[in-house]
């Protein structure tokens, strides 16, 4: 089985980590990395995001350990457009978090409209912070949590 998944990925993060990890129980994965251009786009905070070349060797890293132990192959494909790779006629699994889900039935009505099978759209659900707030990368980006979820204690400043 065909697996396509996508985002910024910037910085991976625990949340991330269970999708590449349900990605991985279906099929071989292709990951749709959104371009440098799409990167921003994509934000609901204005923030900075590491470059495509950055992000995709970061990403392969990640991959490569989960792949193996799950006897899987993998390869990351530039995302120009938020509809990206899913619309392509090879896949069977569509893994999305719960604010992709549309986008994931998005994807299905283009399929339709090409002629393609619907994906299975398999939503993997938000992992927590130390807090009960989702992990997520704007949230790492901002200091608030560390990669697992942890709560960053800010560090009291000397008055002197």
């Amino acid at each position: 089985m065909d697996v396509a998944l996508g985002g910024t990925f910037d910085p991976v993060h625990d949340g991330h980590r269970r999708l590449f990890e349900r990605a991985f129980e279906l099929g071989d994965v292709t990951v749709g990395l959104t371009s440098d251009e799409l990167a921003p786009k994509t934000r609901h905070v204005e923030r900075r995001v590491r470059s495509f070349d950055e992000r995709k060797a970061n990403l392969e890293a990640e991959l490569e350990p989960i792949a193996a132990t799950h006897g899987r192959e993998f390869e990351v494909r530039c995302l120009e457009k938020p509809t990206g790779i899913a619309t392509e006629p090879q896949y069977d699994y569509l893994v999305v978090s719960p604010e992709t889900r549309e986008g994931g039935e998005r994807i299905n009505e283009i399929r339709e409209e090409q002629g393609h099978d619907p994906l299975e759209v398999v939503v993997v659900e938000h992992m927590r912070a130390d807090d009960g707030d989702i992990i997520s990368s704007t949230r790492i980006v901002m200091g608030e949590i560390d990669e697992h979820g942890n709560v960053v204690e800010e560090e009291e400043t000397d008055p002197r």
